[in-house]
């Protein structure tokens, strides 16, 4: 059994092309890798790579992460600038045995030692958005922050193996070196070949209260199917911020185990997902939550989600 499992529509094309690889029996690490590349050089998508949204000083940080559910062997980079696959740079760092997060120069430093590809990642549209969004601000006192979508995947292949990878460019007008949950392991992703892998997309500063993605991965581990153990972990975690805080950013989790079996939750009413398995098509899916937490799902087209 193989399947792919990744957060938003945006991803429809990654996953479209990685059900192809993960059919002609390629492994999880490089389909999940090719999967999220995809959605970071489409300039059109404002949260992830090439076009996304830029932070306060009108820069692009990039983050982004990658894990070997066989070894648990994990790379991210964060607040990254001017490279154009930061996906890749994490995988590569993940190969080594310290020094597996770095941020700012030092990720970029990296990266050109390694003979990553340079890029101003900074789009006209991106800039346009910036300049309409600073007028907003000042004429209607509007926050500066929205605009969170990581991209995330969850993959097994047909040898068994699972992986989980992350990419965005954060919160739009962020402080400029502010991390999210993307690149950090067991927030913002988690993959263990025994028991599955997990990705996260949503506000990182309430998703990292939780571990999230590791939580989701160990209740799996315990038994639970995949749509129980997101609606579980969001369901909780949401509570215990409204409990604690008086509220909660959005939390959106998608999830895989070794068996193919795939789920997802959500505690917003706006959350897209794409699935591909050895049984199923790749297919765009709203996420619809029920008032007891509970998530359904609505096949739908894969421009949904993108403005």
């Amino acid at each position: 059994m193989w399947g792919m499992i990744a957060t938003w529509s945006m991803a429809a094309d990654g996953v479209a092309k990685g059900a192809e690889l993960l059919k002609s029996g390629k492994n999880a690490g490089d389909v999940t890798e090719t999967a999220i590349r995809k959605v970071e050089d489409f300039p059109y998508y404002k949260s992830v790579g090439y076009g996304g949204l830029p932070n306060e000083e009108m820069e692009v940080e990039l983050d982004a992460a990658y894990m070997d559910g066989d070894t648990l062997s994990i790379g991210a980079v964060a607040a990254i600038k001017d490279y154009a696959n930061p996906v890749s740079i994490a995988r590569r760092l993940s190969r080594e045995t310290v020094n597996n997060l770095l941020v700012g120069e030092g990720a970029e430093k990296f990266a050109g030692k390694e003979g990553f590809e340079r890029k101003n990642m900074l789009t006209d549209q991106a800039k346009e958005r910036y300049y309409k969004r600073v007028q907003e601000i000042r004429e209607k006192e509007l926050k500066p922050y929205s605009g969170h979508d990581t991209v995330g995947v969850a993959c097994l292949d047909s040898q068994g193996k699972m992986t989980a990878a992350t990419s965005t460019s954060g919160l739009f007008m962020k402080k400029k070196g502010r991390v999210g949950d993307s690149p950090i392991v067991g927030s913002g992703f988690y993959a263990d070949s025994k028991r599955g892998a997990a990705a996260a997309t949503g506000l990182g500063e309430d998703l990292m209260k939780g571990c999230i993605s590791y939580e989701i991965v160990r209740l799996m581990g315990e038994g639970m199917h995949p749509q129980e153990a997101c609606e579980t972990a969001v369901n909780r975690l949401d509570a215990e911020l409204k409990s604690r805080r008086g509220q909660a950013g959005d939390l959106s989790l998608i999830a895989m185990n070794n068996k193919g079996e795939w789920g997802a939750a959500t505690n917003i009413q706006e959350f897209t997902i794409v699935v591909a398995t050895e049984e199923q098509e790749p297919a765009v899916y709203k996420v619809i939550r029920g008032e007891d937490g509970h998530c359904t799902f609505e096949k739908t087209s894969e421009e949904w989600a993108e403005d």
